[in-house]
C-alpha cells in the first residue's frame, strides 16, 4: 500500500515533537504539514483527506452517529477526534460513539487492572475490506518512557464479550489496527498486576465563566484530553450559560489517577481545592473546581500544583475576555457608532488599516457589529481585554446594561 507509507513517514515526523501539548498542537501541526488552511470549522465538520475536506454527515443526534463517504483511496482524519482512516478505495464510513462504563465493568477494571486509554467509537464500512486502517486515538504519554507499548490492547465488544487485539504498532497519539474488522471498540492499557509505575498523560482544562453581579463564578476540569469528554462537558456547561475561556493545556504530562491542587489569586473562594487526575465516560457527572471571584474588577491567577507543589498549570482570566463572550449577540445587537472604538483598535495594533476598511463596508450596523466581534475573538484574549476596555470608556452605560443581564 504505497499511500499508507507516504502517510505514515509524513505524520511520524510531526508527531515526533512535542506530544504532550494537547489538541491544538495536533490540529495545527497535521494541518501545517499536509499543506491545509487553518479553518476551526473543518475540526467539526469534516475530515481531511488526500483532496482536502470531506463532509461527515450527523445521521442520529440523539447517539451521536455519524456518516462519511471517502471518495478514493488515502488517508483521512478526523481532527476534532483524532481518528483516521487508511483506505484502498472508497468507501462508506458509518461512526457513532459509546461510553466505557456501560461495557467494562468496574470489577473487571480492578481484577484485571485495565485502564482506558481513549474514546470507545462504534464503526461500521461499505464495503468490506475497502478500510486497511483505523487510527484509533488515545491519550497516553509515550514521550516520557514509562509506558511500554505493549500494554496497548484494542477491546472489541461482541456478542460474545469483550474480544482483545493487539494493535499492528503504536504512535504518540493513536493505535493502529490494520485490515480491521469492525466493532464498538477502544484503546485499553493492562497494566501488570503490581506495577506502581505512573502513567502519565496528555490532558487539558476547560474553563467556565458564569455571570453574576454579585459573585462571578468559574468552573474549572481537569481531564484526559479526549475529544468526546470535552464536548460532554462543554454541551453540559452551555445548558447553565458557561462561557468556554481560552486556556493552555498543563505544560507537562499529568499522572492519571494522582491528586492535583488547585489555587489562585488570594480573594478567591475555592472548592474544592483538589482535583482527582481520572477518567469518566462521557455522559456521567465529570468533577470541577469553583473559583467564586466577587465582581471580579481586576485579573485573577489560577493554578494546578502537585501534591510536592511543583507548578504545572497556570493561567491569568482578565475580565474583560470573559465578558464580551459572555455577551456577544447582546453587542452585536447594541453597540452604537463605531469610530471610536475602531481608533482604539487601531492605536493598540489589535486591528489593521485593512481590518478597519472591512468592518466599516457592512452594510448595516448589526452587521459591522458582527464583523467586528467576530474579527478580535479571532485574536485571542488580549485583543478581547482591549475592545472590553475601549467599549467601557466609551459606552459606559452599555457595559452597566449588560452586566446587570443575569438578574
Amino acid at each position: 500500500m504505497p499511500f499508507s507509507t507516504t502517510y505514515n513517514s509524513r505524520v511520524h515526523y510531526f508527531l515526533s515533537g512535542d506530544v504532550c501539548s494537547g489538541e491544538e498542537q495536533l490540529v495545527s501541526s497535521f494541518a501545517a504539514k499536509l499543506g491545509f488552511e487553518r479553518d476551526p470549522g473543518c475540526k467539526h465538520n469534516h475530515f481531511l483527506g488526500p483532496d482536502g475536506k470531506v463532509d461527515i454527515e450527523l445521521i442520529d443526534e440523539s447517539v451521536n452517529r455519524y456518516s462519511v463517504h471517502f471518495p478514493t483511496a488515502g488517508y483521512y482524519l478526523w481532527l476534532a477526534k483524532g481518528l483516521g482512516f487508511v483506505v484502498r478505495a472508497a468507501v462508506t464510513v458509518r461512526i457513532a460513539f459509546d461510553s466505557w462504563g456501560q461495557h467494562l465493568g468496574l470489577s473487571l477494571q480492578l481484577s484485571e487492572q485495565w485502564m482506558v486509554a481513549g474514546p470507545l467509537f462504534d464503526v461500521t464500512a461499505e464495503p468490506e475490506g475497502a478500510v486497511a486502517e483505523v487510527h484509533l486515538p488515545h491519550f497516553i504519554c509515550l514521550q516520557a518512557g514509562d509506558v511500554d507499548v505493549a500494554w496497548f490492547q484494542v477491546a472489541h465488544f461482541k456478542d460474545e464479550g469483550m474480544v482483545l487485539e493487539k494493535p499492528a504498532r503504536v504512535e504518540p497519539f493513536y493505535a493502529v489496527l490494520e485490515n480491521p474488522s469492525f466493532s464498538l471498540m477502544g484503546i485499553l492499557l493492562r497494566i501488570a498486576s503490581g506495577t506502581c509505575l505512573p502513567v502519565p498523560i496528555t490532558s487539558t482544562t476547560l474553563i467556565y465563566y458564569h455571570s453574576h453581579p454579585q459573585d462571578i463564578k468559574f468552573h474549572l476540569y481537569l481531564i484526559p484530553s479526549d475529544a468526546l469528554l470535552t464536548k460532554a462537558i462543554n454541551d453540559e456547561e452551555s445548558r447553565f450559560h458557561g462561557v468556554r475561556l481560552q486556556t493552555s493545556p498543563p505544560m507537562e504530562p499529568l499522572n492519571f489517577g494522582s491528586r492535583y491542587i488547585v489555587s489562585g489569586s488570594p480573594h478567591l473562594e475555592i472548592m474544592p481545592k483538589e482535583l482527582r487526575l481520572s477518567y469518566r465516560s462521557p455522559g456521567e457527572i465529570q468533577p470541577f473546581s469553583k473559583f467564586y471571584a466577587g465582581q471580579m474588577k481586576e485579573p485573577i491567577r489560577l493554578e494546578i500544583t502537585d501534591r510536592r507543589r511543583t507548578l504545572v498549570w497556570e493561567t491569568v482570566v482578565k475580565p474583560g475576555a470573559a465578558f464580551v463572550k459572555e455577551h456577544h449577540r447582546q453587542l452585536q445587537v447594541r453597540l452604537g457608532d463605531l469610530n471610536g472604538v475602531l481608533d482604539d483598535l487601531l492605536d493598540s495594533n489589535v486591528l489593521t488599516e485593512n481590518e478597519k476598511d472591512l468592518v466599516e463596508q457592512g452594510k448595516t450596523r448589526q452587521q459591522k457589529n458582527e464583523i467586528l466581534l467576530s474579527m478580535v475573538e479571532k485574536k485571542g484574549d488580549e485583543a478581547l481585554e482591549l475592545f472590553y476596555e475601549s467599549v467601557k470608556k466609551r459606552d459606559p452605560y452599555l457595559v452597566s446594561y449588560l452586566s446587570q443581564w443575569n438578574l
